[in-house]
């Protein structure tokens, strides 16, 4: 029986998401910061047919909010920058969208934004970013231009009661917006290469963005002229409110992380309450669903896996987002499940890297495929893949009269 299609991504992470991945008898743990090790991941997914990789990041030795006090000596620490990772990737993969992580608190907009129009010139249309707020006192004594304030949660669990994490959301909107206006500075004709009359580009096609607000004041164009897809993919992880308004204010995709059809639902009704407050005319936000996944031939080899890494790591395995440890029948059951409440894709976290990118690949992507699951189409760029348009400039669209 055919079920909704829908994309699949993967999130890639280190040894994989399980923080004993790198001890499992599959692991690379030599290899985590080669670049063959990242060539080798992104063109597995590359060739499974995943619609893009998102490429985890963050600006401190201690993972987001862990305490810098406190480091486990048996976690992976370390890691590579992933917007050079990505740019490394480009000319080994085809397809594959690539889409690294960038922390908005302590970088500026104009060097993200140059970046990753760099990455979707030399990738022809397949660049992304993921914008996440850094929030924890490593990061902000690694830049020292803040002081230190409250590291993790509220104990409400509820980003609006932390002041700091507020003052991040907000501050992550303007680098959205700050990062889009420096992707449009150049009009897709801006650059005329005219040698016989000496003109290379056309100065009045090229823009100030001349923004001025709470956190960022950028005068100038970008020194990139607009790339492939106009604008590449902004994507955003939520968990409550204040980021599910992010998203749906700034963002192309979403990533959720419901644990049943119940809280799906619940989450979608409020992206679409936000959408239509903010949203003001933008293409319909992309939802995409997170699940970790373990994929052995048996449920009692998952399970067992599973039970081994977390004996490793001296406790149960917790995630934010769903984890299915089980057959690639398990993880389809699951991906179906969720298509039918709607949802436009699902990014899948393997919790060990390789192994389990290998298992998408060559048993989870095939099989859902089989039963006409997997959404995909002829189109080469990113945006266009996931039925997204190409958008005009800000600027072009203001000089064609009413």
């Amino acid at each position: 029986m055919s079920t909704h299609p829908v994309h699949l991504a993967l999130a890639l992470d280190r040894a994989g998401w399980h923080p004993a991945a790198w001890r499992d008898a599959s692991a690379r743990p030599a290899d985590l910061t080669s670049p063959r090790y990242w060539r080798d991941l992104l063109q597995l997914a590359d060739r499974a047919g995943a619609i893009f990789a998102t490429i985890e990041d963050a600006l401190a030795v201690p993972d987001r909010f862990e305490s810098a006090d406190d480091l486990r000596a048996g976690r992976v620490r370390g890691r590579l920058d992933a917007v050079l990772v990505a740019s490394f990737a480009a000319r080994s993969t085809t397809r594959l969208g690539l889409v690294p992580t960038v922390t908005t608190t302590h970088t500026e907009p104009f060097h993200v934004a140059t970046g990753i129009q760099t990455l979707d010139h030399t990738t022809r249309g397949r660049a992304g970013v993921r914008l996440v707020v850094g929030g924890s006192d490593a990061e902000r004594a690694n830049f020292g231009r803040r002081p230190l304030g409250g590291t993790g949660f509220p104990a409400s669990g509820r980003v609006e009661d932390a002041p700091e994490l507020v003052r991040g959301f907000r501050e992550a909107g303007e680098f959205a917006d700050v990062i889009g206006r420096l992707w449009d500075s150049w009009e897709d004709d801006a650059i005329i290469r005219d040698a016989s009359t000496g003109r290379y580009v056309d100065a009045d096609r090229i823009h100030n963005v001349g923004f001025e607000g709470e956190f960022f004041d950028v005068t100038g164009a970008s020194i990139v002229p607009r790339s492939p897809q106009g604008r590449p993919l902004v994507t955003v992880l939520a968990h409550q409110t204040l980021p599910y308004r992010l998203a749906a204010e700034h963002a192309d995709v979403v990533f959720i992380t419901p644990h049943d059809a119940a809280a799906t639902t619940g989450i979608l009704a409020e992206l679409d309450r936000a959408a239509a407050e903010l949203r003001h005319g933008r293409e319909r936000l992309r939802v995409f669903v997170d699940l970790v996944v373990l994929v052995e031939d048996t449920r009692r080899a998952a399970t067992d896996a599973l039970a081994r890494l977390d004996e490793l790591d001296g406790q149960a395995f917790a995630s934010d987002a769903r984890i299915v440890a089980g057959t690639a029948v398990d993880v389809v059951d699951a991906i179906r499940d969720l298509a039918e409440a709607g949802v436009d894709g699902i990014r899948l976290r393997p919790a060990r890297q390789p192994a389990d990118v290998v298992a998408i690949g060559e048993r989870v992507i095939p099989l859902l495929a089989a039963l006409g699951g997997v959404a995909d189409g002829d189109a080469s760029s990113l945006r266009s893949r996931l039925g997204l348009a190409r958008p005009h400039s800000v600027f072009a669209r203001e000089e064609i009269p009413a």
